[in-house]
């Protein structure tokens, strides 16, 4: 039902949508004289704003044509090499790019946004990286034929497209991801797997959620699962191809992201309409393009979203030292032989200080001098991987961490 009333509104607003779309090329057509005049631009600002608030976003494209390697412009494709029912390994091929760059895996979150959400983290990898991403599918649009995926199923994914890949390769892993490659890692370190990567860097992770506990983590302990279960779960409706799957919608991600930080948004968005009516271009389309991507969400399988709630969340398995993955203990102790970089944001409001350091701490039998921390002052939790502090601060530290491990 809670889907369904979505879908609804979503139909109903497009009338609406529609008319605000003509009225803001209306009052900015060159031969209409309005355009010139204050009115005509606060009006013009005023049905942009509208019509982006009802449009519906779609996935959104990595639109990474180009690179420049070595002071050249090169060329860039996406190719898919290794497709499963809730997810695709996606590459990054660059043209004149030299056989000896390293090759990372970049795991993005499935936390209600698609992976293009790292399209900043790519483009700063590309002029000396060869880049493979995970590009996780929206549930809804996976058959019910297609089987169940959790948080086992995750782990699994990774371990085969670290396989697929081969060995020495290094890997990257975005927030939500955090736990389930840590996990992933130690089974292959116990198992002397052949593709265990040369090197780990997670980036903004709950590791231990216990530690400066954000209202994220407040929210999902402060809920027994049965109520995540019957207040956020649903079924997805026709015409959908995952008809009839139980999921965690999209929306109801971004509602709780848009209102942790309401006032944030509403001044970014005020920002907006005043860049709007000052003709000031180039900064409404900054805001424009993150709120496009924003609002541009996936849902998650039920059992996915609530196995990650339990035992990320409420139990604090991994720390505990209490995690499994298919009744095998996932034991941290394992990890002797790749070297580990954790990256915190200091005003991190989604994972708090210390959650993704404690990842150092676990693996008690790693060798000090493959421990490395980097705290980025001033950094949120998208600044940790997109934005001017990824790209002056961060970048070059993962840059030289993950070249020191080669």
């Amino acid at each position: 039902m809670l889907y369904s009333l979505y879908q609804f509104q979503q139909v109903a607003n497009f009338p609406v949508h529609f008319m605000a779309d003509q009225g803001q090329q209306f009052f900015r057509n060159p031969f209409n004289p309005a355009s010139y005049t204050p009115m005509g631009r606060v009006a013009a600002a005023a049905f942009d704003m509208f019509a982006q608030s009802t449009r519906n976003y779609g996935k959104p494209q990595f639109g990474l044509d180009s690179t420049v390697i070595k002071g050249h412009t090169q060329s860039v494709r996406e190719e898919i090499v290794h497709r499963y029912p809730f997810g695709q390994l996606k590459h990054f091929v660059r043209d004149g790019a030299s056989v000896s760059d390293p090759k990372v895996l970049l795991v993005a979150p499935m936390s209600g946004h698609f992976a293009t959400l790292l399209r900043g983290t790519v483009k700063e990898l590309l002029p000396d990286h060869d880049v493979y991403i995970t590009d996780w599918r929206d549930a809804s649009d996976v058959p019910l034929s297609e089987g169940g995926f959790d948080l086992d199923d995750y782990i699994d994914y990774i371990i085969n497209w670290l396989t697929a890949l081969g060995s020495g390769c290094h890997v990257i892993a975005v927030c939500q991801p955090a736990v389930p490659v840590y996990a992933a890692l130690a089974l292959m370190e116990e198992q002397a797997h052949k593709s265990c990567p040369l090197s780990l860097t997670m980036m903004g992770g709950p590791i231990d959620t216990r530690i400066n506990p954000t209202e994220v983590n407040r929210l999902a302990t402060t809920r027994d699962l049965g109520w995540f279960e019957r207040n956020v779960i649903t079924y997805v409706p026709p015409p959908h191809k995952g008809m009839m799957r139980k999921v965690y919608p999209g929306f109801l991600q971004l509602a709780g992201f848009m209102s942790m930080n309401l006032g944030e948004h509403l001044m970014k968005h005020r920002d907006m309409f005043n860049n709007l009516v000052a003709g000031d271009g180039e900064s409404a389309d900054t805001t424009r393009a993150f709120y496009e991507e924003y609002r541009a969400v996936m849902d998650m399988t039920a059992e996915f979203y609530l196995q990650t709630i339990e035992t990320v969340f409420q139990k604090h398995a991994l720390p505990k030292g209490e995690m499994t993955h298919r009744g095998q203990p996932v034991n941290p102790k394992a990890i002797t032989r790749t070297p580990i970089l954790c990256v915190e944001g200091e005003k991190d409001d989604i994972s708090g200080l210390g959650q993704t350091q404690a990842a150092l701490d676990l693996a008690s039998n790693l060798d000090s001098a493959k421990k490395h921390y980097l705290m980025a002052k001033g950094a949120g939790h998208y600044g940790i991987f997109n934005g001017s502090r990824w790209r002056t601060i961060i970048a070059p530290e993962v840059r030289q961490f993950i070249r020191s491990a080669r």
